[in-house]
Parts: C-alpha cells; sequence; structure tokens
C-alpha cells in the first residue's frame, strides 16, 4: 500500500529525474542538463526522493574530484523501491523514455 502512495503522488518533475538517474545521469548537473529543469528544481527534488527511499547518494572521493580540478561530486541511484516507482511512472508517463534518452545515444 505505501508503495502505491508514492506513485501516485510521484510528480512529473520527480518521475523525469528518477528517468534521468535511471539511464545515467548520476549526478545533480548532468541531470539538469538534461531535463533542462533549474537547480532550485533538481535539489530540492532530489532530496525529497532520498527521504522518500527512492534514491540514494554518495560523496565522490575528494582524490577523483581533485585529479579532474573540480568539487567533489554526490552521485546519485535508484533504490529498489525507486525502480518500482519509475515503472510505474513510465506507464503513466509513456513519453518519459524518449524525454530522457540514455547517454550513449547523445554521444
Amino acid at each position: 500500500m505505501q508503495r502505491m502512495a508514492a506513485e501516485a503522488k510521484l510528480s512529473h518533475t520527480a518521475a523525469l529525474i528518477l528517468q534521468a538517474l535511471h539511464v545515467g545521469y548520476i549526478y545533480g548537473f548532468s541531470v539538469m542538463e538534461v531535463t533542462g529543469l533549474p537547480s532550485g528544481t533538481v535539489y530540492p527534488a532530489m532530496r525529497r526522493l532520498e527521504r522518500d527511499g527512492l534514491i540514494q547518494s554518495q560523496w565522490e572521493k575528494q582524490a577523483d574530484a581533485d585529479a579532474e580540478k573540480r568539487p567533489p561530486r554526490k552521485y546519485y541511484k535508484l533504490t529498489r523501491s525507486g525502480k518500482i516507482t519509475l515503472e510505474a511512472s513510465q506507464k503513466r508517463y509513456p513519453l518519459l523514455t524518449k524525454l530522457v534518452p540514455s547517454p550513449e545515444v547523445n554521444a
């Protein structure tokens, strides 16, 4: 029952973010780039998705960021609940998979 409640209240924006993470855009700025959503939308939505157990995050190692001369990134991935919720969202929003193509398609 709890899963259905989460699916019912998932916004189009949240579904778009889950789709972006699912296909390989795994940090905030890349999600912003591919979805066209502003940081003021993406980051609060990602915090809510994490709070609701649909995604989880982990900071990149400082050494990896230093090697690329940039600040560390926070990487996100879908949880099992997030994958189930995304599948339901893909049925609810059929264009979702077309709106956020895999990174390989853009390469």
